[in-house]
């Protein structure tokens, strides 16, 4: 099976992935894709905002890490993109973020649903014992939202990322999702099938198949990421994923050069 590009993956800048690019080309040739895309951590204004993403002093040393596994594997198609959390009055910053090189993609990714509290954080996962579920989804979704329509960003991140230690509120979330899907839509951005999701508490991909069947009924396109902080993390479960994908009626996903995106087929 000819698989669809892997477009999201970390580095060892992010402090808390290993393997340099060139081992994750390497993993891509050795498993058959055509195609993959690195998408580390943007770094944020304050470098000390917190400890899971490269300095800002960093970013050409990560162009230049991924610019080597393209001269190291020149048969393989590498994308050059950042992960970049959106928060709130922080446009600004991505716009600068933009301009510094040429990108493939961004990826708009919501961890924070307060400026001190990353809900995917395990360090601070007491503080869900504190807050209604539903509160958070509602803020988190809140502020996926934002991001959608910020036109920032050509991806949306694990969608329903809350989701990770198992909190699901018992209520129904589909005002939530649809008002977020409406402004994917409206403003271009695709969101992803990621696979970590079965590598967490969880046990299921982002987003679920709820989300995602609301995704196609308003026609937002999917790319597929692995969000591999390890080579051997490259491309897991994707058979899944397509799947999925295939189940709630997707034939088609995008991939992206130069911020601008061409659809294909689902193979």
């Amino acid at each position: 099976m000819l698989m669809p590009p892997d477009y999201h993956m970390h580095t060892p800048l992010c402090r808390h992935a290993v393997g340099e690019p060139t081992d994750y080309a390497r993993r891509a040739v050795e498993r058959g894709f055509t195609e993959i895309g690195f998408s580390d951590h943007a770094p944020m204004p304050r470098d000390n905002f917190d400890n899971w993403r490269m300095r800002a002093d960093q970013l050409d040393d990560y162009v230049a890490r991924v610019e080597a596994a393209r001269r190291a594997f020149p048969q393989l198609t590498i994308r050059l993109a950042l992960e970049v959390d959106y928060l709130p009055g922080q446009e600004t910053w991505i716009r600068e973020l933009a301009a510094r090189h040429p990108w493939d993609y961004f990826i708009g990714s919501v961890h924070y649903v307060s400026d001190t509290w990353a809900v995917d954080d395990p360090q601070q996962l007491g503080r869900w014992k504190t807050h209604d579920p539903f509160e958070v989804w509602t803020m988190y979704f809140e502020r996926l939202t934002q991001a959608a329509a910020s036109g920032l960003f050509n991806i949306i991140g694990h969608a329903d990322l809350p989701k990770k230690f198992g909190h699901r509120p018992p209520r129904d979330c589909t005002p939530l999702y649809e008002k977020f899907l409406a402004a994917a839509k409206r403003h271009g951005c695709a969101i992803e099938l990621n696979t970590a999701g079965l590598r967490k508490d969880c046990r299921e991909i982002y987003p679920s198949e709820t989300l995602l069947r609301l995704a196609f009924e308003h026609g937002v396109p999917i790319t597929f990421g692995s969000d591999a902080h390890a080579p051997e993390e490259l491309g897991l479960n994707f058979a899944e994923a397509i799947q999925l994908a295939r189940r709630v009626g997707y034939t088609r996903c995008l991939r992206f050069a130069g911020r601008r995106a061409e659809t294909v087929l689902l193979n």
